[in-house]
């Protein structure tokens, strides 16, 4: 059973397939929700120490008295960035103590306070401001937000494993019940390692949904319309990250802006009844009678007939289906396919840390929080678009290249306003920021088909697996390096995030340059074929192979004008 001869019968693209793949972007943009949340529900409010013994004190000024008060016991920020000293009380003797013109104690010390209170300018809520995890503590919620990638690294292999076990459906549905459930377990933890658990149980589980659905959505589409396709759910993951900024705009306290984005995947429990089980992977699974069923469905919904000999499995496909893949050792076996596997490592790591790194640190760009977040996901619209226009014109290289030198050359120049120019030129800081989280997404979009048709066929699997092994050490540390300018601080703090990322991206950009473009050329199958590949041996090898293929057709068709049930013989001599 020729499972793409089939899908080009049944229509690459067909009516059916339209609707399957729809409910799955639907369940991408659920998840996509999920993707940055943490920055949300992490966020840290601008903070002061309590005044001592004042029950009702608040992070703005009350009146002339209560300014009087924070005067003399709050010490001024050393950072230029900040009011007051977040993490610090003055003490001082009531009896001798003496103060300047501004009321501030001359002859006191310094304590760390235990106590605070927040700014609710932009939240009213965080789990960050309600557990007080600042000062000593501040550690914390970057910690928390690489809980949710490591989750991720843990659901790819647990749910990848479990749906070649037991099917796609019923993994798919797996993931979204645990997903249900952690998500509004987040909404009511009650400490912070509750928290930081449902946290990593919410990232595996966005793999179940994510990427299964993906997988369900991709294995009935026909290979012409694949990169349109895988393309076209990354909008909706896209959409996810603006409809993610409009409800903590208008909600603004992290418990319910948790259910209320917790609440839509009650809607994908109804897909049990709606999505159907991949064909191809009951086919692997020697169920041929289920998968005809679901193709006939597919067919009589695309209104196309299809013919039983297009369904039958002839023995040898059978004993095809039981070929191993390659290891990933292998990659590292020549000097030629190790270079070429590092260079592809380092981009994969690079381009994700860069994609989320700018994403979670959209809120530390000043000007309007929620207008970030929400030009953050905005933004990726024009790249998918971008890649989708000059993929097949320009080629998988160099567009990925351009995306990946040009989006770290706009975030390296953001340190320009930040550090020279006034505040109101703010917005040409987030204009560089978002310019350069565009290129982290068109490159985001291009690598995964160019590193795998890179790799080749008898490893593609294993490269594509490490790959994506890879790519979350940069997801993990994404986290860190976004929340570091708060370590830093001043001016300096807030560029710093985005040199890291735009010196990581170019330098990776760079590093692709050396690997060969993969656009309408013949794809590398053997471990030969992937050392020689991007050179004229390569090209000398496929045309002869070609030629050989062509002779040795004419052969056999030219034998089977002499004897027509010699056809099983021959083909075998061959």
């Amino acid at each position: 059973m020729d499972f793409d001869a089939i899908l080009e019968k049944l229509g690459d693209f067909g009516r059916y397939q339209k609707w399957l793949y729809s409910l799955i972007c639907i369940s991408s943009a659920f998840v996509g929700l999920f993707a940055v949340i943490s920055a949300i529900l992490l966020g840290t409010p601008e903070h002061r120490c309590k005044i001592p013994g004042y029950d009702n004190d608040t992070y703005h000024i009350q009146n002339d008295d209560h300014l009087t008060l924070i005067n003399k016991f709050i010490p001024p920020s050393s950072d230029e960035t900040y009011l007051y000293d977040q993490c610090h009380l003055f003490v001082y003797n009531v009896t001798s103590v003496t103060f300047d013109n501004s009321s501030h104690p001359i002859n006191a010390t310094k304590i760390q306070c235990t106590e605070w209170v927040y700014s609710d300018d932009v939240f009213k809520e965080t789990f960050t401001s309600k557990h007080n995890l600042v000062c000593d503590d501040s550690n914390k919620p970057p910690l928390s937000k690489s809980l949710f990638f490591v989750g991720i690294l843990i659901g790819a292999f647990t749910f990848g494993n479990l749906s070649d076990g037991i099917g796609r459906k019923k993994t798919f549905y797996i993931g979204v019940i645990l997903m249900l459930a952690s998500t509004l377990a987040l909404a009511f933890s009650p400490n912070y390692i509750a928290f930081a658990i449902f946290m990593t149980a919410i990232g595996a589980t966005t793999q179940g949904v994510f990427l299964v659905g993906f997988v369900i959505g991709m294995e009935l589409v026909g290979p012409t319309k694949r990169t349109f396709a895988g393309i076209v759910s990354e909008y909706f993951f896209a959409l996810g990250l603006i409809i993610l900024s409009g409800i903590a705009y208008l909600i603004r306290h992290w418990k319910y802006i948790e259910i209320a984005c917790a609440a839509p995947f009650s809607i994908i429990l109804t897909y049990w009844w709606l999505l159907p089980e991949s064909p191809r992977w009951l086919i692997t699974k020697h169920r041929y009678e289920e998968a005809k069923v679901v193709l006939q469905k597919v067919a009589k919904v695309n209104k196309v007939v299809l013919n039983d000999n297009l369904l039958q499995v002839s023995d040898k496909e059978t004993d095809d289906g039981k070929q191993n893949d390659g290891r990933v050792w292998q990659l590292f076996t020549s000097r030629v396919l190790c270079l070429r596997t590092l260079v592809i490592f380092v981009n994969w790591c690079m381009v994700t840390m860069a994609y989320y790194g700018l994403s979670l640190n959209s809120g530390n760009l000043g000007g309007n929080y929620f207008l970030n977040f929400f030009l953050s996901g905005l933004v990726e619209f024009p790249a998918y678009t971008l890649v989708m226009l000059l993929v097949d014109r320009v080629g998988r290289k160099w567009l990925h290249c351009i995306s990946m030198i040009m989006g770290g050359l706009f975030c390296l120049s953001t340190i320009f306003p930040i550090l020279y120019l006034d505040k109101k030129y703010q917005p040409l800081t987030t204009t560089l920021a978002m310019l350069g989280k565009l290129g982290a997404a068109a490159a985001f979009a291009i690598i995964y088909m160019y590193s795998a048709e890179l790799f080749p066929t008898v490893v593609r699997n294993a490269g594509m697996g490490a790959s994506s092994c890879v790519a979350r050490l940069g997801a993990i540390a994404a986290p860190f390096i976004a929340d570091s300018g708060d370590k830093i601080g001043g001016k300096m703090g807030k560029a710093f995030p985005l040199v890291v990322f735009g010196v990581a991206t170019i330098v990776a950009g760079v590093l692709a340059l050396h690997l060969p473009e993969t656009l309408n050329q013949d794809l590398p199958e053997t471990l030969e074929d992937g050392i020689l590949f991007g050179t004229s041996a390569y090209k000398s090898k496929k045309k002869d192979e070609t030629t050989l293929a062509t002779i040795n057709t004419a052969y056999v068709h030219d034998d089977e004008n002499v004897t027509s049930n010699a056809d099983g013989d021959m083909v075998s001599k061959l």
